[in-house]
């Protein structure tokens, strides 16, 4: 009964999944004064005007229409956070491909340690940026005329570089100020013991709500990709994580000093077994998880912020493109197991 239903439901995705995603962005504000902006792609009824988006001079964007009306029935929410000063954009590849298997996708900037806005006041404020991904699972489920209706039974989240460290925190990782500061005594050019002014660690006026449980209990599978920060987070806390999670690294930190066996392998050694997986991705740089860049981005990067074109960069005889498409091979194969949900046929990366 379940192969047979699970076939019906497959059918139907995919003729409800047009070929590319509905996108729409809207800007929101919460009881606290945080205005979020947020990009929100998902699975659309309707045909379109198809347009990029995620686009500029040095990095390619995405297939979308704008604005589309959304497509009927339920489905799951992947929400999806940005590292340090990046944005919404820099996982927009993955998320056209999830939308395209039938998944919303939401993507938020986080004031502070976005691309356009690194405020330092903001950025200091390390422990909102969790409280921002359940802010945006809050309004994306409570906006189903916009986006379509989510199966609240089916909620992910993805985090890339400093996104990690926030959905780790989603799953209940609870991070100690005072042990990431030891743990960095030894390491000082290790890059995220380079931030721990610049985001507030070392403050004693945050030190408790950076130590607060974020937990998130509608979140229901975790992918952490390549992320900084993780030597903070207690033993205890990792050990206790009872949800699936999926731990990507990349294998040349040589770009990024992000060393894999302390940071993502340091989740993997305190998570229970039976609820990780754990891959480090041959040929991968930490900045191969982000958009692909264009002919001569690298020198256009470097003309307008020195030193900002190795965010191009991969291990020499890799190609970002390949890696994409790996990539979304193992994290919508992680998802859809972890989720029980069988991805429409159109949208098979």
């Amino acid at each position: 009964m379940f192969i047979k239903s699970g076939f019906l439901l497959l059918f139907l995705l995919a003729m409800q999944v047009n070929a590319y995603p509905g996108f729409r962005q809207f800007e929101f504000t919460d009881r606290q004064e945080r205005t979020l902006k947020l990009a929100v792609w998902y699975p659309s009824a309707t045909s379109g005007k198809i347009e990029k988006t995620g686009e500029n001079p040095a990095f390619e964007g995405v297939s979308v229409i704008r604005d589309a009306s959304p497509a009927q029935g339920q489905h799951p929410l992947l929400v999806i956070s940005h590292g340090y000063n990046g944005n919404w954009r820099n996982m927009s590849w993955l998320a056209q491909i999830m939308a395209m298997q039938g998944y919303i996708v939401a993507a938020p900037d986080h004031p502070g340690t976005t691309t356009f806005n690194q405020n330092p006041d903001e950025a200091r404020k390390l422990w909102q940026r969790p409280l921002d991904m359940t802010r945006v699972i809050d309004f994306v489920t409570g906006s189903p005329g916009l986006v379509g209706e989510t199966d609240n039974s089916r909620i992910a989240a993805l985090g890339h570089s400093l996104g990690g460290w926030t959905v780790l925190s989603l799953a209940g990782a609870q991070f100690d100020a005072g042990q990431f500061i030891n743990d960095c005594q030894p390491r000082p050019q290790r890059n995220d013991c380079a931030l721990i002014e610049k985001l507030g660690i070392n403050s004693d006026l945050t030190r408790e709500k950076l130590s607060a449980n974020y937990r998130d209990a509608r979140i229901r599978a975790i992918v952490s990709l390549d992320l900084g920060l993780a030597p903070g987070f207690t033993h205890q806390s990792l050990r206790q994580i009872d949800r699936p999670v999926l731990i990507l690294a990349a294998q040349r930190d040589n770009v990024v000093r992000l060393p894999a066996v302390q940071e993502s392998g340091y989740l993997a050694t305190w998570i229970k077994p039976q609820w990780r997986e754990y891959d480090v991705i041959a040929g991968a740089t930490h900045f191969s998880f982000m958009q692909l860049c264009k002919a001569g981005a690298e020198l256009l990067l470097n003309k307008e912020s020195p030193g900002d074109g190795i965010i191009c960069r991969d291990q020499r005889g890799f190609n970002r493109m390949d890696l994409h498409q790996k990539l979304a091979g193992k994290i919508s194969a992680f998802l859809n197991a972890s989720l029980n949900y069988p991805a429409a046929a159109d949208g098979k990366p």
